[in-house]
């Protein structure tokens, strides 16, 4: 079928300026909220400045930030560190600094030495309730731990070592992300000083799925489907959410006829997953399973709407219900964004709609957790690089970060009710909710207009899509087919439709 990119009215446009020729963007010279927040090192950078040249390059910059920021968020747990995990329920909440890490440790049978998955534990968790993956990165920080001394000790160590091996894991991010975007590399620095990103860092254990999805992206962005699917796979084996990339990469390899390329990411992810999962899934399924059956089972929970439902009623919504309805609501999501994608007057970019995907999942999931919003902050970046949305959507996210702890100070606080009551934590949840659909909106706003997505509006055209970058179209539906109509004059340059293809990716260096 005719795409925008065969229509006649794309021979008009000037011919495109490569990428790989092009001086890199300097978000101080096109982001206005960029541009103010620099006066604080000295302003905007200069016309002739030299960029790159010296030891200074943005991947070492921005990984120092990223490693500083992190260090901050250690410091804002340390009330906890001395007092807040060991006495009294609500100190830790009071002091925002509650992490499921020390609790762990203990409770997940670390400390008795006893083997996840294999071994059953007392209590009413039997088995532990995460991915395989993940119970490895437990189980070799609880190595690491020293197992003298008395428990508080021992989980206070076990704490620590988690932070410095989440602290590798942030770095990797921070390095992936910036070197997605090979123009934009200062991107980075949203992730790097993403507020939220320090706040919920060490709350759970996240960050190691996170950092091997960031990795998969890159991989991507370099032509390396294969690569890709087993750092894909990985991460799947540490979280579920990262298995949700593979459906927008299927609708864009579709559309650009990439068949090849996903099948070979999808064979990989597929490998990489039961290489970690099959020994335990033969010798050990109960265990296996748990985390999938506590998934199930899970009743509705903490930063979900289904949670102001179910507290605004006097007959909440049953499990099954919820579960049900989470499933078609999110389906149908998945089915918009197939939508959007195969009827868009241009291919949108594969990083906005990984974004889409997983925040469609987190809205309509029956819990979210605070620290969930590290799964969206590296998508968020480079689907919607531009400060001023990040910096609202991270307020939100902030304020819901202040409010869930708040909450659980003023149910554990007894008569004392030090906190915020039920509806003002409400409050937070549609807050964290219109602040994640918001950016949703700015994207699918980017998706539809592309010369507002400021990515484009660089001269590039999908600078994370490896070999969907610059590819032609063979497969469109309604507006695809026609040449790009704007209802509104916008000043801004024009998007290019189409552009020479790149250099091979084999020849592309990391």
């Amino acid at each position: 079928m005719p795409s925008a990119e065969m229509t006649p009215a794309s021979m008009h446009e000037p011919e495109p300026v490569r990428p790989a020729d092009a001086e890199p963007v300097r978000p101080t010279r096109e982001d206005e909220v960029a541009a103010a927040g620099s006066e604080l090192i000295g302003g905007p950078i200069g016309r002739y400045a030299l960029l790159g040249t010296g030891w200074w390059t943005p991947v070492r910059v921005i990984t120092i930030v990223a490693i500083g920021m992190f260090a901050l968020g250690l410091v804002q747990k340390a009330p906890c560190y001395h007092s807040g995990w060991f006495f009294g329920a609500s100190s830790q909440y009071t002091h925002a600094c509650y992490s499921d890490i020390p609790h762990l440790y203990q409770g997940r049978g670390f400390a008795d030495g006893l083997v996840p998955y294999f071994d059953k534990l007392p209590g009413d968790m039997d088995y532990l309730e995460y991915p395989v993956l993940t119970g490895v990165f437990m189980e070799v920080a609880a190595w690491l731990t020293p197992g003298s001394g008395t428990i508080q000790h021992q989980e206070q160590v076990y704490w620590f070592v988690n932070a410095g091996m989440l602290m590798v894991c942030a770095a990797v991010i921070a390095v992936c992300v910036t070197r997605t975007h090979q123009r934009r590399p200062w991107d980075g620095l949203l992730v790097a000083l993403a507020p939220a990103f320090a706040l919920t860092a060490t709350i759970n254990w996240d960050l190691l799925a996170v950092a091997l999805t960031a990795a998969a992206m890159l991989m991507w962005s370099r032509g390396r489907a294969l690569a890709f699917g087993v750092l894909l796979g990985l991460a799947t084996a540490a979280k579920l959410y990262p298995i949700f990339l593979l459906g927008p990469l299927l609708v864009l390899c579709w559309r650009a006829g990439k068949w090849r390329e996903f099948f070979q990411a999808v064979g990989g992810a597929v490998v990489a997953w039961l290489v970690v999962n099959l020994p335990v899934m033969v010798f050990a399924f109960q265990g296996w399973s748990k985390f999938y059956t506590f998934s199930h089972d899970r009743g509705v929970d903490f930063g979900s709407f289904w949670l102001i439902w179910a507290q605004n009623t006097s007959n909440p919504p049953s499990i099954d219900f919820v579960n049900t309805s989470a499933t078609v609501l999110v389906v149908l999501c998945f089915l918009g964004i197939g939508a959007l994608t195969l009827t868009a007057p241009r291919r949108p970019r594969f990083a906005q709609l990984a974004f889409l995907m997983v925040a469609a999942f987190i809205v309509t999931n029956k819990v979210y957790s605070p620290q969930y919003v590290l799964w969206l902050v590296p998508l968020a970046v480079l689907a919607r690089p531009k400060w001023r949305d990040f910096l609202i959507w991270q307020a939100c996210e902030v304020a819901y970060f202040l409010g869930i702890w708040m909450y659980l100070a003023y149910t554990t606080s007894g008569d004392a009710h030090k906190g915020l009551p039920t509806q003002g934590y409400q409050w937070a949840i549609a807050l964290h909710l219109l602040g994640t659909l918001y950016l949703c909106a700015v994207v699918v706003r980017d998706i539809l207009m592309p010369e507002r997505d400021v990515v484009r509006r660089s001269g590039d055209d999908d600078p994370s899509g490896g070999v969907l970058d610059g590819a032609e179209d063979v497969f469109v539906l309604g507006a695809a087919a026609h040449p790009p109509r704007h209802a509104a004059h916008f000043e801004a340059p024009q998007v290019n439709w189409g552009r020479p293809e790149p250099p091979p990716y084999e020849d592309r260096s990391l």
